[in-house]
C-alpha cells in the first residue's frame, strides 16, 4: 500500500462503496442461513431464535433499525460462540444508533443473568454495566425479546419476511456512519 497513488484510490473507493451498497445485504442473509439447523442444545435453532426475537420486537412496534438489531443480534453465534455479540455489533455499527449498537454488543453479558449461574459464571456480571446510559435499553431487549425467543411453539416468520428490511438497511442509502464516529 505504500506504493498507492490517488489514482489508485480513485478506483478503489467507488468499488468499495459499490460493494458496501450492493452485496452486504446478500452476505448478511447468507450468514443468517448458516444459523438454520444449528440448535446448540436449545429448543429452536439459532435462525428461529433470531427470527422470533425480531418478530417479538416487530409486534411490539419497534422501528426498523431495532428490528434489524434483534434479527442479527446472534448472527455470529456459530462463528464465534464465546464473543458472538462482538460480531453482530461490528456488522451493525456503521448502520445503527449508538444505543442500538451498545445493546447488541452487550446483550450477551446482560442476558447472562438468566443462565450464567447454571454454568459456573457470575450471573451478576452485568451489574458492572449498570449506570451506562444504554443499560436499560439493553436489559429491556434481553427481557422482552431475546430471552423469550427460544419457544418451539413461538411465531417464527421466514427469513424472507425480513429481506426487504435488510436490503433497505444494508443497501443503497442505508449506510450512515453515525454510530461509527
Amino acid at each position: 500500500m505504500d506504493q498507492c497513488t490517488k489514482d489508485d484510490w480513485d478506483i478503489i473507493i467507488p468499488n468499495l462503496l459499490h460493494h458496501a451498497e450492493h452485496t452486504v445485504a446478500d452476505r448478511v442473509i447468507q450468514q443468517m442461513e448458516i444459523l438454520r439447523g444449528d440448535h446448540g442444545g436449545f429448543a429452536v435453532d439459532r435462525l428461529s431464535h433470531c427470527l422470533q426475537t425480531a418478530h417479538l420486537a416487530e409486534q411490539d412496534g419497534r422501528d426498523e433499525e431495532y428490528i434489524v438489531c434483534a434479527l442479527l443480534h446472534d448472527i455470529g453465534d456459530v462463528l464465534a460462540p464465546l464473543n458472538h455479540p462482538d460480531i453482530a455489533a461490528a456488522i451493525l455499527k456503521p448502520y445503527v444508533s449508538p444505543a442500538n449498537h451498545w445493546m447488541v454488543q452487550n446483550h450477551g453479558t446482560v442476558q447472562g443473568y438468566y443462565f450464567w449461574h447454571f454454568i459456573g459464571m457470575d450471573r451478576n456480571a452485568r451489574d458492572e454495566l449498570k449506570g451506562h446510559e444504554f443499560y436499560d435499553h439493553c436489559e429491556e431487549f434481553c427481557a422482552k425479546y431475546d430471552m423469550p425467543a427460544f419457544d418451539p411453539d413461538g411465531v417464527t416468520p421466514p427469513l424472507s419476511h425480513y429481506e426487504p428490511l435488510l436490503r433497505r438497511m444494508f443497501g443503497p442509502g442505508g449506510l450512515s456512519f453515525t454510530a461509527a464516529e
